[in-house]
């Protein structure tokens, strides 16, 4: 068996920079001129990406795979976990659905079936690559979830690699957070850990450099580097929704209701970093309902339980909130899970999603949408019309719904082949949806929509250079502020002893 080089990076909390410093590392090596591939064994999110071979991915490994300029590989994630209730998730494996749900319960005893996949995938990946570089998931020393690990420990220790973790500085107690998480580790696991990252650092270096002396000898590890706070680092958020807008001169407010399985909400940053959009997220809680401010525009986002996160929006008064929105003459548009909100009845008679087997829709498309078994996952490339203006869109599907729309005159929006995947404009051009998820990336679609909305917006984002100047910032803050040289060496120490 090829013995290619496996650093895996773990974290003390969950965002304390994992996925990010994967992407840094991964642009640093593919400067040197390595052939290196992203790795997260199980990842639980609803952000999702489509890969070529239409398999889906988390997208926080999308963007590694970006920074490292290698195409999408369902090996870069072969154990996708996406959250459908508060104690399960769809299991996704090596691209595909496993089943429509699984219980935490009965995940914890498919574990060990789980990580034949994964190891499967990382050997694979060890013949195509020259590195490998694995982003864990949450933090190692969490001791309920320790036996049948395959998302950290239990994956290094299977096929033997070292392990860096990086703690957020940024949070607070971040001497505590390291001493702490080393200490719960095994003493096998202790020993792999070679070294120690901080991350988000603000102030002077100096003054931290007592404490680092201390770590290190309280630990025996070496601190491999201090990344600094990085401002505006344009990479797509994994799980948390990123609310932070540049304005300068809004034009258009938009507005986005957040219900609890709210999927790949990503879709709106272009709008986010838009300085001429206004956009705002809305929360509300069971408990509390927070109304749906006054906007030009409203945006109904995808799902992962269409149903029960339409049971959510209809509980908050926001149905009500929509329906005052467009008497007033405001613009409506659903994209994939929000797109079927917008028909007359949503089907599950399988229980794909839910176990209730017919919901009623908000009624604002004449379609019927029936949850089939297997999931539709698709690069798409299309022409957009709508108020006459024409632009190509490109972007990609995930969804298990089928949508029949019961209206042979309907405008589509999208010129896409079958007609599921067109998407509808109604007659009186106020209400929009469709399938796409990434609509809003091409600059031309965005301000044809903003334009529908009501105002013509002039700024041009191009999200994926964005996105890769905020990767090469990341690379620049690794390669300044880590010793690479250091933690390269270490790597290959490692396997050299293991020769």
């Amino acid at each position: 068996m090829k013995n290619t080089p496996t650093i895996m990076v773990q974290g003390t909390t969950s965002d304390a920079g994992k996925s990010t410093l994967v992407a840094g590392l991964c642009r640093v090596y593919q400067r040197m001129g390595l052939k290196v591939a992203p790795f997260k064994p199980q990842n639980m999110a609803l952000n999702s990406a489509v890969t070529p071979s239409g398999g889906e991915i988390g997208r926080a490994q999308a963007v590694q795979a970006r920074a490292a300029c290698v195409e999408l590989d369902t090996d870069f994630n072969p154990i996708l976990l996406k959250p459908n209730s508060d104690t399960g998730a769809q299991v996704i494996v090596h691209g595909k659905a496993l089943s429509a749900g699984m219980e935490a319960a009965q995940y914890h005893d498919y574990k060990k079936i789980a990580l034949n996949a994964v190891l499967e995938s990382h050997q694979r990946l060890s013949h195509q690559y020259e590195y490998v570089v694995v982003e864990g998931a949450g933090s190692p020393a969490e001791i309920n979830l320790r036996q049948g690990d395959i998302a950290n420990m239990g994956f290094a220790e299977s096929v033997d690699c070292p392990v860096i973790i990086i703690a957020d500085i940024d949070k607070g107690g971040v001497f505590a957070h390291l001493v702490g998480t080393l200490d719960l580790l095994s003493e096998s696991e202790q020993k792999r850990v070679v070294g120690f990252v901080i991350n988000r650092f603000r102030g002077d270096i100096n003054l931290l450099t007592s404490g680092l002396e201390w770590l290190e000898a309280r630990t025996g590890k070496p601190v491999l580097g201090v990344i600094p706070y990085l401002h505006g680092l344009s990479i797509a958020a994994e799980d948390a929704v990123v609310s932070e807008q540049y304005i300068t001169n809004a034009k258009l407010k938009v507005i986005v209701p957040v219900y609890p399985r709210m999927s790949n909400h990503n879709d709106f940053d272009p709008l986010r970093l838009h300085p001429e959009i206004d956009l705002q997220f809305v929360y509300a809680t069971e408990d509390t309902k927070t109304p749906l401010p006054c906007a030009d525009l409203i945006i109904l986002p995808g799902s992962k339980n269409v149903q029960a996160d339409l049971a959510f929006l209809k509980a908050q008064g926001w149905d009500a909130c929509i329906n005052k929105h467009l008497r007033y003459g405001g613009k409506l548009i659903g994209i994939c899970g929000g797109y079927q909100m917008l028909g007359d009845a949503i089907n599950d008679p399988l229980g794909i999603e839910s176990s209730t087997p017919l919901s009623k829709g908000l009624g604002y498309i004449p379609m019927q949408t029936t949850l089939a078994e297997h999931k539709t996952l698709l690069n798409v490339e299309a022409h957009l019309t709508l108020n006459n203006k024409t632009a190509n869109a490109i972007g990609y599907e995930i969804h298990a719904g089928q949508s029949v729309i019961n209206d042979v005159n309907y405008q589509t929006l999208l010129n896409a082949n079958l007609a599921e995947r067109a998407g509808f404009v109604n007659q009186d051009n106020q209400i929009a949806g469709c399938y796409l998820h990434g609509l809003f990336d091409q600059t031309a679609v965005l301000q044809i929509v903003m334009s529908w909305a009501g105002a013509d917006i002039v700024a041009q984002i191009n999200l994926a250079e964005q996105e890769n100047k905020a990767i090469d910032k990341l690379a620049d803050a690794c390669e300044q502020h880590l010793d690479i040289k250091k933690l390269m060496h270490l790597t290959e120490q490692w396997y050299q002893n293991k020769l």
